[in-house]
């Protein structure tokens, strides 16, 4: 294969090795080079350190911007490829509880449009902070069931940047499209008086012209069995969830089987939440009342 000046090429180099090694060839910071083809500097360092599965439309663009012959671009691509035809466990590179949310936020920072389905709890997105604690609280119990004040100041970390990643609802350029069984309401794993704010909450996100959220009502019969939450970004990344972890794709079947299932249960559900919150609110207040 052809090399660059200045910039040998080896095909035994990793893709990320190959870009930074380019990159420096042109004397181009991160932050430039994320300039010129109009990512961002997260994306890039992604790229050049081998963290999640590469896009080859981005592996392409990054390494013809930086003079790559065609032959080296058709390898980089080549190797972007063959890595989505696999799944990627994210505890490859974080386990801890912050360093998911972290991993989410920085997937989620160039979306445009992002689809997500939860069976059993409200997406992280719309959750309240006391609604996020309880849930962060059950997953820190799985990965270390010691209770201590390492594993609280984990939650509470976690629980921040999970906030933080809220911030992309504010932006009307970007699309969201939440569906959820409506069994989200009446789990029982959270402490019931935090679920009133809580459906305020989604109440008003709701009302947002960027958002939908639909709910599929318990009597709703479905093809497909409800297994496991998982995250359509831009669809061209799933992430699926797991107990202890989360497992991401770019490989295009997988994306297309998630597509088919996500609209299967759109179909099924429905945005015309009113009268189904008004009920769910109702009975949370009425037995705060009782419990009194």
């Amino acid at each position: 294969m052809t090399s660059t000046p200045d910039a040998p090429f080896d095909p035994e180099d990793s893709l990320g090795t190959t870009l930074a090694r380019l990159r420096r060839a042109k004397s181009l910071t991160g932050r430039e080079l994320a300039r010129q083809v109009g990512m961002s500097q997260p994306k890039i360092s992604r790229l050049e350190n081998g963290v999640g599965l590469p896009d080859p439309a981005d592996v392409a663009r990054v390494a013809r911007a930086l003079g790559a012959p065609d032959d080296v671009v058709r390898h980089l691509v080549d190797l972007a490829e063959h890595g989505q035809n696999r799944m990627t466990d994210w505890r490859a590179f974080t386990t801890s509880l912050p360093g998911r949310q972290g991993s989410v936020r920085e997937l989620e920072s160039d979306a445009r449009s992002l689809r997500v389905f939860q069976p059993l709890v409200i997406p992280g997105l719309l959750q309240t902070s006391e609604y996020a604690r309880a849930v962060l609280a059950s997953f820190q119990h799985v990965i270390s069931p010691a209770s201590d004040a390492a594993g609280s100041v984990a939650v509470a970390e976690a629980v921040a940047t999970r906030v933080a990643r809220q911030a992309i609802l504010a932006d009307p350029d970007r699309t969201f499209h939440f569906v959820m069984l409506e069994a989200v309401f009446e789990s029982r794993f959270y402490p019931p008086e935090i679920m009133p704010a809580q459906i305020t909450r989604i109440r008003e996100i709701a009302a947002q012209g960027n958002v939908t959220i639909s709910v599929i009502p318990d009597d709703a019969r479905l093809r497909t069995l409800p297994m496991n939450g998982f995250e359509l970004v831009d669809d061209e990344l799933a992430v699926i969830d797991l107990l202890n972890t989360s497992i991401s794709t770019r490989g295009t079947h997988d994306i297309a089987m998630y597509r088919q299932v996500f609209d299967e249960y759109a179909a099924t559900a429905t945005d015309d939440l009113a009268g189904l919150l008004d009920r769910h609110f109702q009975e949370y207040v009425s037995a705060l009342q009782r419990a009194r």
